[in-house]
């Protein structure tokens, strides 16, 4: 089904990503990041749910089919580093922190933080040119405790 897709994303010199392509990543990089403890807690779907709901004006049916489009492409995607490539091409500088932002509201969703939620975050964070010191800040802002 995302076999088209999968293969921009691995390409050597992938192209950047169309509007639909870039929201399609971000919300399985969003997946990935609520499944790397080994559970996918209903809280976590929910918010993934709230977030691309609000980061893209989609009604519940919308983003309901965003997440679920985005669970398939998470299950037969590769790796992380290509989401994130993917979004780094899409999504100005300047809004990066936004998609830091989303991942810890993933990651607090279910009111646990997990060693490996916590290195995806800052793996992503990286890839994406946004320092710990910023991602620990996008993470307090989301924690309202910053």
């Amino acid at each position: 089904m995302f076999a088209d897709f999968l293969k921009r994303l691995t390409a050597p010199a992938p192209e950047p990503l169309d509007d639909s392509g870039a929201r399609l990543a971000l919300t399985a990089l969003l997946v990935r990041i609520a499944r790397t403890d080994g559970e996918y807690a209903r809280e976590e779907a929910e918010q993934i749910v709230r977030i691309v709901s609000r980061r893209y004006g989609l009604d519940q049916a919308g983003a309901d089919a965003l997440r679920r489009e985005a669970e398939v492409l998470e299950d037969e995607a590769p790796d992380t580093v290509r989401f994130t490539r993917a979004i780094k091409e899409a999504v100005p500088l300047d809004e990066r922190t936004g998609v830091i932002e989303a991942m810890w509201q993933v990651v607090l969703a279910d009111g646990q933080r997990d060693d490996e939620e916590d290195a995806l975050v800052r793996l992503a964070a990286n890839l994406l040119g946004i320092s710990d010191r910023d991602s620990a800040l996008a993470r307090q802002r989301v924690a309202g405790d910053g």
